[in-house]
């Protein structure tokens, strides 16, 4: 499964995780991107390992992704200091970078990818 570019170029997604200590869904609007003709999406944790969601998704990487009006099943994995961590980077702030300085983001931000398959 390839996602759609109509999807790829919305401005945001929806991320639901598994709380790590309650087990309840939690659900967050975030940037993402994705590189052409592949089934993975990309975002970033600018607050690195702090963030709840980065949190829940190293104890479950199992989530949700909702794009446009489309669910997806994901598996998560944080792709820093892999073959995936410049391209994530790359992809994710040259889709958000108009007009903003987002140099320093992209540089220490945590860099994840989520393999997506249809719900």
């Amino acid at each position: 499964m390839t996602l759609p570019s109509d999807l790829a170029a919305l401005d945001f997604c929806y991320l639901t995780t598994t709380g790590r200590v309650s087990g309840r869904p939690h659900r967050i609007e975030i940037w993402f991107a994705a590189h052409p003709g592949h089934d993975t999406i990309f975002l970033m944790a600018g607050g690195r390992e702090r963030s709840d969601w980065i949190r829940n998704l190293i104890a479950t990487p199992r989530c949700s992704v909702e794009i446009g009006d489309r669910q997806f099943a994901g598996v998560a994995r944080v792709v820093e200091g892999t073959d995936d961590d410049e391209l994530a980077r790359t992809v994710v702030h040259d889709k958000y970078a108009t007009g903003d300085d987002l140099e320093r983001w992209r540089a220490t931000a945590l860099p994840v990818a989520i393999d997506l398959s249809e719900e």
